[in-house]
């Protein structure tokens, strides 16, 4: 576990200002999400298979490389960050 002590050199609390900044954040990550998720749909609409088809694919080394799968690779990996930064956001915590 992480902590964080916040201080501010003003007198108004800070707390709703942070909650909002993380919640606001929160909205652009998954709004990212959203737009990969897109994205990814598109590249499986195209190829007719799933990304993790995909991904076991160019993994095993069966596919010829091209510069649209590596769009796609991009696309699975901003994926996974972006989950990964979200699941770090819901999971902060004010200890006070």
């Amino acid at each position: 576990m992480t902590e964080l002590i916040l201080t501010s050199t003003d007198d108004r609390p800070i707390r709703p200002l942070i909650t909002a900044a993380l919640e606001n954040e929160l909205r652009l990550l998954e709004a990212g999400v959203q737009r990969t998720r897109l994205r990814l749909k598109t590249f499986e609409q195209k190829y007719r298979f799933s990304t993790s088809e995909f991904m076991e694919k160019y993994e095993k080394d069966e596919l010829d490389e091209t510069l649209e799968l590596a769009e796609w690779i991009g696309e699975q990996r901003m994926l996974e960050r972006l989950r990964d930064k979200i699941d770090t956001l819901k999971g902060v915590r004010f200890a006070n």
